[in-house]
């Protein structure tokens, strides 16, 4: 169960959905271009398909599929937020499925700084879905074996690393108006 970088990077490019360690928590993680394991993740964390879903990447190139653009209002604050626990709330591009954005025109997208969250979607060569491990309304879970007993054979594996020393999630800003989402 328990994966290398390059073991779950495999296993995201075929599907399947990953446990992997994030800034604050462990997160589940998909390709975000694949509806099945899209909604495999949200039966999983028993998540409305409403809320839309994190992607993160490692770079900025990664989330050009997904964003229309970066409003230049608030582009540099954009930019300079990144890469870091900030995750932004951008107009979606019109061929971004609704099972990622939700009931939203906009899509929630991070650049990480997480080590092992950006080597997963570096080893990966792609955005990831990024949502904590745990079901609606239960605690997050911030160790592999916690992950490994709450999913068991729900997932397909966990990716070895450390979560990050935050112990809140990330800050969530509207990129239209800058206003703070989740603090």
């Amino acid at each position: 169960m328990l994966a290398s970088t390059r073991q779950a990077a495999k296993i995201l490019r075929n599907g399947g959905v990953v446990a992997y360690p994030t800034e604050s928590c462990y997160g589940l993680g998909c390709d975000p271009n694949n509806p099945g394991a899209i909604r495999r993740i949200l039966h999983i964390k028993r998540r409305s398909r409403s809320k839309g879903l994190i992607l993160i990447a490692d770079n900025l190139s990664r989330l050009r599929f997904f964003v229309k653009n970066i409003p230049p209002q608030y582009r540099q604050e954009i930019l300079d937020s990144w890469p870091g626990p900030y995750t932004w709330l951008l107009p979606a591009r019109t061929r971004v499925s609704h099972w990622l954005r939700g009931d939203h025109p906009s899509i929630a997208v991070r650049i990480t700084a997480h080590r092992y969250a950006k080597a997963l979607c570096c080893a990966a060569d792609m955005a990831i879905v990024s949502t904590s491990a745990n079901r609606s309304r239960r605690r997050v879970l911030r160790c592999a074996a916690r992950v490994g007993q709450e999913f068991g054979g729900e997932i397909d594996c966990i990716m070895e690393g450390h979560i990050g020393l935050s112990r809140s999630p990330s800050v969530i800003r509207d990129g239209l108006t800058g206003e703070l989402v989740r603090n």
